[in-house]
């Protein structure tokens, strides 16, 4: 179910892995790159991820920078 290209995370509600992420915000908080998004259903999902794949993501338009930039 993963999307290529595409912020996934896991799904606590539904419990599911590689939920992709729609409309995802990036920001930075206490030093952590955080992407925060929905998925289909409208369930908030947030994911941790390394400053390299935060930066990529927004370089190919995946994602929106949030606050903290």
């Amino acid at each position: 179910m993963a999307t290529s290209g595409g912020i996934t995370a896991y799904s606590v509600k539904t419990k599911e892995k590689n939920v992709p992420m729609i409309d995802p915000v990036i920001d930075i908080k206490s030093g952590r790159y955080i992407a925060s998004g929905k998925d289909a259903a409208g369930n908030k999902m947030s994911a941790i991820m390394s400053k390299a794949t935060a930066e990529g993501h927004i370089s190919s338009g995946t994602a929106k920078k949030g606050t903290g930039w």
